[in-house]
């Protein structure tokens, strides 16, 4: 029998992204308990805690087809979550005793172990050296520490206003007229872009074809021109059993006879049994840490034209090596560096340019044939692949980003390096199945031409965990900065990896080919973090206690 979650114990932005359910736009405000405040910040979040949106379960076309009992959520304008620091659970007065058993790295805080995670790539000594002030605050200015995120996700065709825009600042409106100097919480300044109270996010826009002649659409494509938000991880429970049968594929785990089945729930969700059938470490009581979860909130600063110019550059030497034009070198340059198209197709799906067009046409031609069936196989693929195929790296690159931040069954420790076809074709996704991650976020900053990367534009991404340290940070530090798992020496990620003066990408090429491999070489610096927390995200039975000052850890 499939496990049962409680959705509504669960708050709503772990089960789901909530872009994907139509809210393009969405605002983090950071928080800060004021001194001596507790008492007074605890029936502060009693009043927000009747705000906060759960995992239930809305009418939609999405959830059409459930039984009727299963839907029982109501689909809100602005859906509101929080988290907190390790401090500002402190703040809130959580006893120390349910303190000291978080992990070592969610009570240190990222700021610290910003060198674990390598966020210097300018080389200067200390990585803060280009965060936003508000993430330095504990340094600089321990009396406006960052205690609590909240987030706002705007739908974008709000019931009871006119526009996303106007329902964000509507929900942020409220939260400041609870907050200031004189109240128990305050509202921190100190970020990057057109206001400093909050960091403002939106899904980017794009033509619609299927509107009339000018009309506009919310895109899933970033700023480097990239379709993003594919292949999140699935796990037991996150989906009622109608539709984890096509979810999973290739977004679960693979097994040794080739299916996909859903991760453990305990990779994603404090109180339950891991992939190693453990349950991982969390704060007591079992009641404050079951159903929460921890955050890595990432800004990352994308240098799009800094990007753009190597792109150009680059797919110069590329397409004279290999006698393409300018455009297919520079699509063909990004889709190796990402491990997927820019629209989204898989390399290991469509390894070349030509087959790229063509899987492209089959899939316009389903949509306007409106062959549900035909789409629904294709869209399919964007997610349902291996690497078995693909053992030298001449269609996916060992060293891209997809293949760097999700490994699949390229790292399976029983398949010997020189593996036979019938075992290559019995790996399973076992080692990478503990270094997964759910990931949230929207791009931040303008959509204007650029020409300077000093402007505030780029992408914040939310990751959700049960252990930042195995998850997160293995994943950031030993798979995006280094190269030996793939291969690849020192190289790191081509993307968002550290670039030194030595930096390089190689491009594979197969045995047979009879063309030598492609060298990018001295790719400048595409990403550059710009702040950052550890935060826990409660349950709403955790925010019970938290609020009403109930923890009791014995």
């Amino acid at each position: 029998m499939a496990l049962k979650l409680d959705l509504s114990d669960i708050q709503g932005n772990v089960l789901i992204a909530y872009g994907r359910l139509g809210f393009p736009k969405a605002r983090c405000v950071l928080l800060h308990i004021n001194k001596n405040q507790a008492y007074k910040a605890r029936a502060f979040l009693e009043e927000l805690r009747g705000k906060i949106t759960t995992a239930e379960l809305w009418p939609s076309s999405k959830t059409a087809n459930l039984p009727v009992d299963m839907v029982t959520g109501q689909r809100p304008d602005v859906a509101i979550n929080v988290a907190f620091t390790f401090m500002g659970l402190l703040a809130m007065g959580v006893p120390v005793r349910t303190l000291r058993s978080f992990p070592d790295e969610f009570q240190q805080g990222m700021l610290d172990r910003a060198e674990i995670l390598m966020d210097d790539p300018n080389g200067l000594g200390r990585p803060e050296s280009r965060w936003d002030p508000i993430w330095l605050n504990e340094r600089s200015d321990p009396q406006a520490e960052i205690h609590a995120l909240v987030t706002f996700n705007a739908s974008a065709n709000p019931t009871n206003l006119d526009s996303p825009e106007a329902a964000l600042e509507a929900a942020f409106q409220w939260l400041k007229s609870r907050c200031g100097d004189n109240e128990a919480v305050s509202i921190l300044a100190g970020h990057g872009g057109p206001n400093p109270l909050y960091q403002d996010m939106s899904a980017l826009e794009e033509p619609d074809p299927d509107g009339p002649p000018g009309s506009m659409r919310y895109s899933r494509t970033e700023h480097f021109g990239f379709a993003d938000g594919f292949g999140d991880p699935v796990f037991e429970g996150q989906y009622p059993d109608a539709v984890m049968a096509a979810r999973v594929v290739g977004q679960g785990k693979r097994t040794a006879d080739q299916t996909w089945v859903p991760l453990a729930t305990g990779e994603f969700l404090l109180g339950y049994p891991d992939e190693a059938q453990e349950v991982p470490p969390a704060p007591a009581p079992l009641d404050f840490s079951r159903n929460g979860t921890f955050l890595a909130y990432r800004k990352l600063h994308q240098n799009v034209k800094a990007f753009a110019e190597y792109i150009s550059n680059t797919a110069s030497r590329y397409g004279a090596s290999y006698g393409v034009d300018q455009q297919e070198a520079e699509e063909t340059l990004k889709a190796k560096m990402a491990g997927r198209w820019s629209d989204g197709v898989p390399l290991m799906v469509a390894p070349t340019y030509g087959e790229w067009q063509v899987f492209r046409g089959r899939l316009a031609k389903a949509k306007a044939d409106n062959n549900e069936a035909e789409f629904n196989r294709l869209t399919q693929q964007l997610t349902d692949f291996t690497y078995a195929g693909d053992t030298d790296g001449s269609k996916c690159p060992f060293s891209s980003h997809l293949r760097r931040s999700n490994p699949r069954d390229m790292l399976d420790p029983t398949v010997p390096a020189n593996a036979t076809a019938e075992q290559l074709t019995k790996a399973t996704s076992v080692l990478n199945n503990r270094r997964r991650l759910l990931r949230r976020g929207l791009p931040y900053g303008t959509t204007t031409p650029i020409h300077s990367d000093e402007v505030e534009q780029g992408v914040l991404l939310l990751f959700l965990c049960s252990s930042l340290f195995r998850q997160f940070e293995f994943i950031q530090q030993q798979w995006m900065q280094y190269g030996l798992d793939f291969n690849a020496g020192n190289d790191t990620c081509p993307i968002i990896g550290n670039h030194g003066p030595d930096a390089k990408f190689v491009i594979a090429t197969s045995a047979d080919s009879g063309k030598p491999p492609f060298i990018c070489d001295r790719p400048p610096q595409f990403v550059e973090t710009r702040g950052g927390a550890y935060f826990f995200v409660p349950s709403m039975t955790a925010l019970r206690l938290i609020a009403q000052g109930l923890t009791d850890p014995t």
